[in-house]
């Protein structure tokens, strides 16, 4: 005899809520909904600096084609690799060399993409970091050096060169029957492994006018941050041309002098402001709620049912010593419903918070998965005033 049980389980429990107060965060992981909160002064402000871009203070992204040697015979296969064969009787024959196509046969060579951020202002001589990624079928890049590589911005002239040996973070070893790979072989770094030999020109000390841009635009923001720069200047020099833009003639006072005039504008300090907003991850669960989320009078009641089947076969046979009869196998199948009636209501009063709301929900059993679903049920009735982004 056997037993085989099924479970069909929906939901189970009910509370009424209300209230409309303000949630600083909310985190909620799958199998268990925790809360966090966590409390801000209302008048916290943040430095310009941190959240604004200055014109002109941004990176530029470099990139370039090169050759890794030095690999253990877990380089590119020369034979079917076509472009690191080229790539490689290209550079010996720039060095004299005139390899033929039997004598390119080993595996010790990788084709790569170089990658890099070129700084602000960063000046000629100086160095930066690099990445390296193999383009073909190496299969580990550990012990490599990178030869020789232009690396090239959007506009195809070479800011910088690289060079060097490759720091690798993964491994990869295998055998006749296993293989083992941690991390990520076929990628790694060099650090300072490019000189700069070329600057980008940006004359900013000769700029009448300056332009700073809110990395998450706001009007009210944008606002705040032109009042706190014209009460340190004393005069209507900036002003907000959108939620993303602040305009500032630079003061006589700064002329040709501007650096010190952002390092005096980068230090005010903004209370910047923000949408009312719930962010939403399905797949893991995450519920993240922003400090302006209040929620309007509401009650809500998630229904219940938990139905349990439960299926076992039985073998019926005669009696001993029965001249007649034959052994069989019955199925008996058993359903129990349960409509959750030791589910309580729960009353919170008036003026509760959100984070008093998922504390009620926690102490009821709401899951992570239930609890998205509540708050988009909120959003749809209108209840809740912020805006819910499913990422």
């Amino acid at each position: 005899m056997y037993k085989r049980q099924k479970k069909l389980s929906v939901g189970t429990k009910a509370m009424k809520v209300t209230g409309s107060k303000l949630i600083k965060l909310a985190l909620a992981f799958p199998l268990v909904l925790s809360f966090i909160c966590v409390s801000l002064n209302s008048d916290a402000a943040s430095r310009i600096k941190d959240i604004v871009d200055f014109e002109g203070v941004r990176e530029n992204q470099l990139v370039g084609y090169g050759l890794v040697v030095g690999l253990n015979n877990t380089g590119d296969t020369l034979k079917t690799g076509h472009f690191t064969k080229q790539s490689l009787q290209a550079m010996l024959n720039r060095m004299g060399v005139k390899p033929t196509d039997s004598g390119l046969d080993s595996k010790n060579v990788a084709a790569v993409m170089v990658t890099a951020v070129l700084p602000p202002f960063a000046r000629q001589g100086s160095r930066i970091d690099i990445t390296v990624s193999a383009l073909g079928d190496s299969s580990s890049l550990l012990g490599g050096t990178l030869l020789v590589t232009p690396l090239l911005g959007a506009d195809g002239e070479v800011y910088a060169v690289g060079q060097g040996q490759l720091a690798v973070g993964g491994f990869a070893a295998k055998g006749n029957a296993e293989t083992l790979v941690k991390g990520v072989p076929t990628s790694g770094r060099i650090a300072n492994g490019a000189i700069v030999e070329r600057e980008i020109r940006f004359a900013m000390e000769q700029m009448n006018d300056y332009k700073l841009t809110l990395r998450n635009p706001d009007f009210t923001t944008a606002r705040r941050i032109a009042q706190a720069i014209n009460a340190f200047l004393g005069t209507n020099a900036a002003q907000p041309s959108d939620p993303t833009t602040v305009r500032i003639n630079v003061p006589t006072s700064y002329q040709n002098n501007i650096v010190d005039l952002l390092t005096d504008i980068e230090q005010l300090r903004v209370r910047p402001d923000q949408l009312a907003r719930v962010i939403i991850d399905e797949q893991s669960g995450i519920i993240v709620m922003g400090e302006n989320v209040r929620i309007s009078t509401v009650a809500i009641a998630q229904g219940s049912l938990t139905i349990r089947i439960t299926e076992a076969q039985q073998v019926s046979q005669p009696g001993p010593f029965a001249e007649a009869g034959t052994t069989a196998t019955v199925n008996r199948t058993n359903v129990d419903a349960d409509q959750g009636e030791e589910s309580k209501l729960t009353v919170l009063k008036p003026g509760v918070s959100i984070q008093e709301l998922v504390h009620g929900l926690n102490a009821l059993g709401i899951g992570p998965r239930d609890m998205i679903t509540i708050l988009q049920a909120i959003k749809v009735s209108g209840a809740l005033q912020a805006e819910i982004e499913v990422m």
